[in-house]
């Protein structure tokens, strides 16, 4: 990876306003939420947080059985969160955790009330508004026993912005019988450094499932969350849809732990170097039966780029079932004969089968969005036919 400078960017001073209503936000503003998936109407929305370089500007409920505030505050009312703040990532563990440490900016606090099965989505956005700002949050989520819910978070930089550090870091707890649909859409620029660092526990009878779509250039992003099942009958999923453009070094990956019998899991990660570098890691560990885990890593080059694939299996007790497959290629031509065969042309087939590949269909993704995927592949395509 390229060496982040975090003296090159702001950490201090670049506070903004609190925002009552995120429809009186700018109609530029709004379209860069859009394409990282969060809608200024909140009539489909349970809940909503939005960060603006240090600042929450915006924090909001509209269903009882969610509560949602900035984590400095959620600080203050729980007496620190000791059971769970800075449990599962180390605030040690390199200079980007130890910035947010040091110098939090904020970040959302989400927990959803045991029982409690939210229909509506909810929704957060950490937003790079100023030119080279510095942005420290640390997120923190808590599905309580019984609950279900789908968070969808954008990250983005505002409309003109190109230059800034985002450290993210993000907390999971899973409860008893639980679930969490976590939707994640990032929204970059091409000079914008992106430093993630997660980690989350799942109980007994507990689901995390995890959606990831990053289709805009990004100059550099790092991260591997890991994923800890603690729980008999506890399960894991990862689905990635990853678009590399020029210039963008994405190093990234899945990593989940087995740490119960009846445990399942599966990472499925779908790349697309177009003129971009992608380190695209997986790995599961099993340590005890019955237990079983599958990691899949396909990756296609359209237009040049470089793609690393490097799954790993890590099982320690006699029975564990792991598998994996990964592969770095090109679209096939038989495909591309196939749907030319029944009426397509060339350049219809290939849209066809990139679309394919690149499967966003995730449930609460605004329409604007979804145009914009398809945006995208139609430019990856004519791009590789060049």
């Amino acid at each position: 990876m390229s060496k982040v400078d975090l003296k090159n960017f702001k950490f201090d001073g670049l506070n903004q306003e609190a925002i009552t209503d995120l429809s009186a936000l700018s109609d530029e503003d709004k379209d860069q939420l859009l394409m990282a998936g969060v809608v200024s109407d909140l009539s489909t929305r349970s809940a909503s947080y939005l960060q603006m370089d240090q600042s929450a500007v915006h924090c909001q409920s509209r269903d009882e059985g969610v509560e949602i505030m900035d984590i400095k505050d959620a600080l203050k009312k729980y007496d620190g969160l000791k059971e769970y703040f800075w449990t599962l990532v180390d605030k040690d563990k390199d200079e980007f955790t130890r910035s947010a440490y040091d110098n939090l900016h904020g970040g959302y606090f989400i927990r959803v009330k045991a029982g409690a099965k939210i229909k509506d989505p909810i929704q957060s956005c950490l937003m790079l508004k100023s030119e080279n700002v510095g942005q420290n949050v640390h997120n923190l989520v808590i599905i309580e026993e019984g609950a279900e819910a789908h968070i969808i978070t954008g990250c983005s930089v505002a409309h003109g912005t190109r230059s800034g550090a985002h450290l993210g870091i993000s907390e999971f707890f899973v409860k008893k019988n639980a679930s969490l649909t976590f939707t994640m859409v990032h929204n970059w620029s091409d000079s914008v450094a992106v430093r993630p660092r997660s980690a989350g526990v799942v109980e007994e009878g507990g689901k995390f499932l995890n959606n990831y779509v990053l289709l805009k250039p990004v100059k550099d992003l790092q991260m591997y969350p890991a994923i800890t099942l603690n729980g008999r009958n506890s399960v894991a999923r990862f689905n990635s849809v990853v678009v590399a453009t020029e210039g963008s070094l994405l190093d990234m990956g899945n990593r989940v732990i087995m740490n119960a019998p009846d445990t399942r899991c599966e990472i499925i990660a779908r790349t697309i170097a177009a003129g971009g570098t992608i380190i695209n890691r997986g790995h599961i560990a099993a340590h005890h039966v019955p237990s079983k885990g599958h990691l899949e890593c396909q990756g296609l080059i359209l237009g040049g780029g470089r793609i690393w694939a490097i799954p790993e299996l890590d099982g320690t007790a006699e029975g564990v079932e792991l598998s994996h497959e990964a592969s770095v290629g090109k679209i096939a031509q038989d495909e591309i004969e196939y749907l030319m065969a029944r009426g397509m042309d060339e350049d219809e087939a290939t849209s066809t089968i990139v679309r394919g590949f690149l499967n966003t269909d995730i449930m609460g993704l605004p329409d604007r969005l979804r145009q914009e995927i398809d945006k995208q592949i139609e430019e990856l395509q004519a791009s590789s036919a060049m």
